[in-house]
């Protein structure tokens, strides 16, 4: 399929989805050309709401229109859906309204845009609501097979999407399951989890491991949240050092949730990759560099990890 930008993915999966369920509705915020459900406004104009800008309006709809009976997908950027938090909380989760919010733009890979539109808390919110999903595609086939999945699913979900091109680390004939990671590579010595774009640096930190002896496992988490303890389990109890890696800031996302399980099993040592400050404009490459989700900072945090 080549690189492909995980929003451009979706919209395009969800014209078809909206071909074979008529209960499906879509929701925006005044950002349709960005978030590309203008491909499903335009195929079926009867079905999309522009709600302007006014995101907690479009929470409060989509609840209403999911309470009546319809799959309602609310898209806006991450860091603007889900700062009308409040709204969610209560309209959605605590209401069990069936909404699916879709929040593109996510992480610093957005780039030249800056730290007002960058979401880096976004996973931390939504994986404290108990009953919420949290689904991050890595590529384009990832994200149309997590789609599919998502219009079946009973309860909210909150689907996170990139706004760079990435490259498909998956094979065409790719199956999401839900709560489930996948081993990409196996290794013995480190198990690098990532989750996002960042899955292909990962890969390539493994190809550089590799150089230098270490043989690392790389695992994607598309589900971070209900995440997969029994894989986490299983790379504590064989591997022993684990590395998470996330766009997404320290606080509450794939790490957090890694560690969670590592602490209740009582094994394993982890190092988390993920932004640790604001960040700021830049190109998403450079960004990535500085704040540390570069390929070769993610090798060199694995072996810091193996020489303790």
């Amino acid at each position: 399929m080549g690189a492909k930008a995980t929003r451009v993915a979706f919209g395009e999966a969800l014209v078809r989805l909206g071909s074979e369920n008529p209960d499906i509705v879509v929701l925006d915020a005044d950002l349709s050309k960005s978030t590309m459900t203008e491909y499903f406004a335009r195929k079926y104009p009867g079905r999309f709401f522009d709600l302007g800008i006014a995101e907690g309006n479009m929470v409060g709809t989509g609840a209403g229109m999911a309470l009546a009976g319809k799959i309602p997908f609310i898209c806006s950027f991450a860091c603007f859906v889900i700062g009308r938090f409040e709204q969610i909380r209560m309209s959605i989760a605590y209401s069990r309204a069936n909404v699916k919010i879709v929040g593109t733009h996510a992480g610093i890979g957005i780039g030249e845009d800056g730290y007002s539109q960058m979401a880096l808390e976004d996973i931390a919110l939504m994986r404290s609501l108990p009953n919420m999903a949290v689904i991050q595609p890595a590529d384009a086939v990832e994200t149309e097979r997590a789609l599919e999945y998502i219009v079946t699913h009973q309860g909210p979900v909150f689907f996170r999407l990139m706004r760079q091109k990435t490259d498909d680390i998956n094979p065409p004939d790719y199956q999401f399951r839900f709560g489930k990671g996948v081993i990409l590579r196996r290794g013995k010595d480190v198990s690098l989890m990532a989750t996002g774009g960042v899955v292909a640096n990962t890969l390539k930190a493994a190809d550089i491991l590799g150089q230098k002896g270490v043989a690392a496992q790389v695992v994607n988490v598309p589900t971070i949240k209900p995440v997969d303890r029994e894989l986490i389990a299983e790379a504590a109890f064989s591997h022993g050092k684990i590395i998470t890696v996330e766009d997404h800031g320290i606080t509450g996302g794939l790490g957090s949730a890694v560690s969670e399980v590592l602490s209740e099993l009582g094994r394993g040592r982890i190092k988390r990759v993920a932004v640790e400050d604001f960040a700021e404009s830049g190109d998403a490459e450079g960004l990535y560099r500085k704040y540390g989700l570069s390929e070769d900072n993610i090798a060199r945090k694995a072996l810091e990890l193996l020489q303790d």
